[in-house]
């Protein structure tokens, strides 16, 4: 087995906030969006630097307060750039870790969190 890629799907509920928040404030762009009608809830992927997620509105897709842990780097650059957008909702702080890294985790407006990481040389 040769794994590809992970994608992580979040339950949303409430489409215009899931877009304030990963479109408009974290600044994700949106590769597609599917529904099976007018009227049926919508899954979409974003995207952003390389991260893909799969957002849901589908009952049974996934369960709300799910928490990603993404290892990366720039993380003191986001939180500077997350704060100076003034999000009303959010208000990141930058943590020391007890495993040699610095995180920003940011939480959705349906309880999902989403830790970015970035190990420190000691």
């Amino acid at each position: 087995m040769k794994i590809e890629k992970v994608i992580p799907i979040l339950r949303i509920f409430d489409e215009a906030k899931a877009m304030e928040f990963y479109i408009g404030w974290l600044g994700f762009t949106i590769d597609w969006q599917h529904r099976y009608d007018d009227n049926a809830p919508l899954y979409m992927q974003i995207s952003k630097d390389g991260l893909v997620l799969h957002l849901s509105e589908h009952h049974g897709d996934a369960t709300p307060g799910a928490k990603i842990f993404i290892e990366c780097s720039g993380v003191r650059e986001l939180q500077k750039e997350l704060n100076e957008k003034k999000y009303k909702y959010n208000r990141p702080g930058l943590v020391q870790e007890p495993w040699n890294a610095i995180s920003v985790t940011v939480v959705d407006p349906f309880m999902n969190r989403i830790a970015f990481n970035e190990r420190i040389e000691s």
